[in-house]
């Protein structure tokens, strides 16, 4: 498949909200963004005339979702030249779970990140990645393997939606980017893992090796045993 330009994540995220609740859909979306890591931690969000016309709403609803999550921690909003919205370089823990998780609701979301991410995977190595598709690829594999236990589900987060830009598909993407929000709602239920995270970041190895190779049934196995682990440790602690 010839190459195009990557999809970022930023455009899959930053789309227009829908207007019956959109406060609430600007303040999913902003921290969408930055807990997927499409964000990183002492970056700028984009000027705030961008985001509003990117989002569909005024720029009352958005200085709103912003101030809000400057209230709560996540984002910090600084005067001069080279001011802006920033992110945290620390953000907040996540909120305590409440309640059981629904074994459908579970199984459902598994079933859709399994389909979506070993897709993905497969569709990234049958294109003819460009350099720069390639050097986003390995820049974020690095970060995931070099963060720490408090940024890991980042820039894993991080990783995997790289996967989803290079295939150029905006509408993966998107659709990826709100699965791996579900799952990552999931994953802060249960610890991190030491042991579980070096098996991972060399699965992540194994996969983007494949990704660069261009083997494409390679790139689909190797994703699928990587979120076939995730999968299992879900269902232990959470099932």
């Amino acid at each position: 498949m010839e190459s195009t330009p990557v999809v970022n994540a930023g455009e899959a995220l930053f789309r227009p909200v829908r207007t019956g609740n959109a406060f609430e859909e600007t303040v999913e979306r902003l921290l969408q963004a930055i807990r997927l890591g499409v964000v990183g931690a002492g970056e700028r969000l984009p000027s705030e005339r961008e985001l509003a016309e990117r989002l569909g709403v005024s720029r009352v609803t958005l200085r709103e979702a912003i101030r809000a999550l400057s209230d709560a921690g996540y984002v910090e909003s600084r005067r001069g030249r080279y001011g802006g919205t920033f992110v945290h370089d620390t953000l907040p823990a996540p909120p305590e779970p409440g309640g059981e998780v629904d074994a459908v609701s579970l199984e459902d979301a598994l079933s859709l990140r399994y389909v979506l991410e070993t897709g993905a995977a497969e569709m990234a190595a049958a294109r003819s990645l460009s350099p720069a598709d390639r050097r986003h690829l390995t820049g974020t594999l690095a970060e995931a393997a070099g963060a720490d236990l408090d940024d890991y589900r980042r820039k894993d987060s991080r990783l995997h939606l790289a996967i989803a830009e290079v295939t150029a598909s905006g509408s993966l993407t998107t659709a990826m980017a709100d699965a791996r929000t579900r799952v990552n709602q999931l994953l802060d239920r249960i610890p991190l893992l030491p042991p579980n995270l070096e098996h991972s970041n060399a699965q992540h190895e194994t996969i983007v090796d494949a990704i660069l190779a261009g083997d494409a049934p390679a790139a689909r196995r190797a994703m699928a045993e990587h979120i076939e682990g995730t999968a299992s440790l879900l269902r232990a602690f959470l099932s």
